[in-house]
């Protein structure tokens, strides 16, 4: 389910901010913006410093829908840093910096390239294989690391990866995820979320999920959409209503043509018992399609220079 920003809600009783509300963002007066999200922003702080900040300067706010708004925005930074907490450093996970509190917010090392999503956005014609391949990799190692902690993401999607100077990935946004008694209250946007399960958050629904990160990587483009943003909040809610609809009858797109998309259809279809053993199909078959392709290329290189051998020269 979609509020009317667009926003997957986390149950009946969740809030979106309201047009009254527009006017009352807090303002830090960073001097970069990196980012917007319903309830929170994300700008430069200082050179590779950048800062979570919420939204609406109401942070204290005691009446009304802003004061409901208001624990939310509240109860999502403090699940993010108990998460940021257990995860502790690892080269998968956005490297958290500590708490702010003038300006307020959460501290993290930038990750200079900026989101998966918007890269592929601009560049996905110049990718090649080896890197899409490798971001799998790493995206799926990511959400295994969590797994491991007990952690369950609940909303993963190619905005929450980011690019490294490097061009490796890590995993960051962690308002929404649940941990035991920690419960962020997180669901995925449409096109990554299997209406199957209903609306709890495990990690067959972090597993699906994955399933539509890889299948982005290889198009440049989710499940059963074209290329590049939403245009307006209508197309995207008109997006959330058709595949959630085709996901929860089963159909997915065709994956037959895309280098492991068997993974992909096994990601959606809950085949794997972890992200480990999926990790393990993975690398085996990559293994197997790389293989093939430098034979070919070997034979067609051993094909040229019988035709146009190499001529020594003899002093």
């Amino acid at each position: 389910m979609l509020s009317e920003d667009g926003v997957r809600s986390e149950g009946p009783s969740a809030l979106a901010p309201g047009a009254y509300l527009r006017s009352e963002e807090y303002n830090p007066c960073l001097d970069t913006i990196l980012g917007r999200g319903s309830t929170s922003i994300i700008g430069r702080l200082r050179p590779h410093v950048v800062l979570k900040y919420p939204r609406f300067q109401w942070w204290n706010q005691q009446d009304g829908k802003a004061h409901k708004l208001a624990d939310s925005i509240r109860h999502s930074f403090k699940v993010e840093e108990e998460i940021l907490g257990i995860l502790g450093s690892h080269p998968r996970i956005i490297r958290f910096l500590g708490c702010s509190e003038d300006p307020r917010g959460l501290l993290f090392a930038e990750a200079s390239k900026g989101s998966l999503q918007a890269y592929l956005d601009h560049y996905n014609d110049k990718v090649n294989m080896h890197l899409r391949m490798a971001w799998r990799s790493e995206a799926g190692e990511a959400v295994r690391y969590l797994h491991s902690k007990g952690v369950i993401h609940s909303d993963l999607r190619p905005d929450n990866y980011l690019l490294n100077a490097d061009n490796s990935l890590c995993l960051c946004d962690f308002g929404g995820s649940t941990c035991g008694a920690i419960d962020g209250g997180g669901l995925p946007d449409s096109g990554f979320f299997n209406p199957s399960i209903g609306w709890i958050s495990t990690v067959g629904s972090d597993m699906f999920s994955l399933g539509s990160v890889y299948y982005f990587i290889m198009t440049g483009h989710w499940p059963y959409k074209l290329p590049g943003p939403f245009v307006s909040v209508a197309e995207k809610l008109e997006y959330g209503e058709m595949v959630d609809t085709l996901f929860g009858e089963g159909k997915f797109p065709v994956v037959d043509d895309l280098v492991a998309g068997a993974i992909i259809h096994g990601c959606w279809t809950v085949a794997y018992k972890d992200v480990g053993a999926m990790l393990l199909e993975q690398e085996s078959l990559c293994k197997q399609v790389f293989a093939d392709v430098m034979n070919v290329q070997e034979d067609e290189t051993r094909f040229v220079f019988s035709k146009h051998p190499i001529t020594t020269i003899e002093n």
